[in-house]
């Protein structure tokens, strides 16, 4: 097959590839409330109904599975059962405060899009349609059955894939084009933690910040008793910490938001956090001395600008990288505080030796751990067929050296034995996943359609 077909055919269907993620974005697929026929809310199945229409109308065999997750198949030369799997997730985060744009709506500029998802990961998803089209239209001849597999809980604990291994068999090959190139085959251990811990509301009537516990929160606010006002004012006039303070009147009191910067949990030096940044200013003030002795406590854990969890006594770092920790969540009411945070960890550590380490991290204090989940370290050979095949994919149309890479983001083959990431994400560019203005160029949409469709078909001749 003369490679030159697969950029034809998304340069001719370049408006409809566009128009497709459009549509896809428009939809606010992020995760809501359960309800019957939808785990994860209407919104996310929406947007499945939506990619599996159009894979219906290319000629697919489909198969809506209770909208935890769709299939969309390609079984030539009568084949019984599909070899190869491409991974996707139409599920987003919220968009969070500082777009530009219309974050639910596609926006090109100077020949890039810009929205909610263009990057992470419809886009991905609407280029892996494609290029499965584009193998079908061109009639390239395969040996293997193909299945794209949309899920839509990837962003909140992939249940859409446990669903899956529970109730269907995954291909022997599976990749994801959920992170980066060149490849990735290494992916760190991920911990989420609730910690809970009893609160006076007696200063702090209210205390909120983040949106997801997977990202740096970019804001953070507190409702504190009237009498603050001058010390909050005071140290916002001094203030030398990187994030910007602002204070209001409200009718009970006074309104102080701590703004950030957010990044994907997996890379918090990059961000400054809200919630640390505002329980600084917090412990400054003459507050109850429970309360004070509280934020303390959690300070000296998680303090503002550390993201290696020195303070925990967890900091560690091996071929995989280094260990990442992020308090990303906290909430204050009804005489309860509650914060969560987010740890990726390298392979010389497992989940268990973790949790021993932030039990003992916060024994003899008012903090106790309500919630721990995680999955240890993930990781495929590089010596296997499917990875040597898509760095040769790689090299070959990028003409730059393809190679293994470990990260601290956990992709969507965590869980899936000798699963990679490959896409779409290229080195030295940051796409703003999970932050304001998303993006992605139009000749990168198309060119992921091509390196896709090339990869399928090397894999599966």
């Amino acid at each position: 097959m003369d490679n030159r077909k697969y950029r034809n055919f998304a340069e001719k269907n370049k408006e409809d590839i566009i128009s497709l993620l459009s549509t896809l974005v428009e939809v606010p697929s992020i995760e809501g409330k359960a309800e019957e026929n939808f785990l994860f809310g209407k919104e996310p199945a929406k947007a499945l109904g939506i990619i599996l229409d159009k894979a219906e109308e290319m000629g697919f065999t489909v198969n809506n599975r209770e909208n935890y997750y769709a299939t969309a198949d390609y079984l030539p030369n009568g084949e019984s059962k599909p070899s190869l799997a491409v991974l996707c997730h139409l599920d987003i985060v919220p968009a969070g405060k500082g777009w530009t744009y219309d974050p639910f709506k596609v926006t090109e500029k100077d020949g890039i899009l810009y929205g909610r998802g263009v990057t992470d990961d419809k886009g991905p998803a609407v280029s892996a349609l494609y290029a499965l089209y584009s193998i079908k239209e061109l009639g390239v001849k395969l040996s293997k059955g193909v299945r794209l597999i949309f899920g839509t809980n990837e962003e909140n604990g992939s249940a859409d894939i446990e669903y899956y291994l529970r109730n269907d068999e995954m291909p022997s090959m599976v990749f994801t084009p959920d992170a980066s190139y060149p490849l990735i085959n290494c992916e760190k251990g991920m911990a989420r933690t609730q910690y809970t811990a009893q609160m006076s509301n007696d200063d702090i009537l209210e205390i909120s910040g983040g949106q997801v516990i997977n990202a740096v929160p970019a804001e953070c606010y507190a409702v504190l008793a009237s009498k603050h006002e001058e010390a909050v004012c005071s140290y916002i006039a001094n203030n030398k910490n990187s994030c910007c303070f602002t204070a209001e009147q409200t009718g009970n009191g006074i309104k102080v938001i701590c703004k950030g910067e957010s990044a994907h949990a997996s890379t918090p030096q990059k961000a400054k956090n809200a919630i640390t940044a505002m329980l600084e200013m917090l412990v400054t003030l003459d507050i109850k001395h429970e309360t004070k002795t509280l934020f303390g406590d959690i300070l000296k854990r998680y303090p503002y600008g550390e993201t290696d969890g020195s303070s925990l006594g967890i900091a560690c770092e091996d071929k995989s990288g280094a260990l990442t920790c992020v308090l990303s969540l906290i909430n204050a009411e009804n005489g309860r505080l509650d914060f969560s945070t987010d740890i990726r960890f390298p392979m010389s550590m497992t989940l268990s030796q973790l949790k021993s380490k932030l039990e003992n991290a916060v024994d003899g204090t008012g903090i106790s751990i309500a919630e721990f989940t995680g999955t240890n370290a993930h990781y495929a050979s590089p010596d296997s067929f499917l990875v040597k095949t898509l760095l040769d994919v790689y090299e070959e149309h990028t003409g730059k050296k393809g190679e293994c890479i470990a990260i601290g983001g956990g992709t969507y083959v965590h869980g899936i034995e000798g699963g990679v990431a490959f896409g779409v994400e290229h080195p030295d560019t940051d796409y703003r996943i999970h932050g304001a203005d998303e993006f992605v160029p139009v000749g990168e949409l198309l060119d992921n359609t091509v390196i896709f469709a090339k990869a399928i078909e090397r894999l599966c001749r």
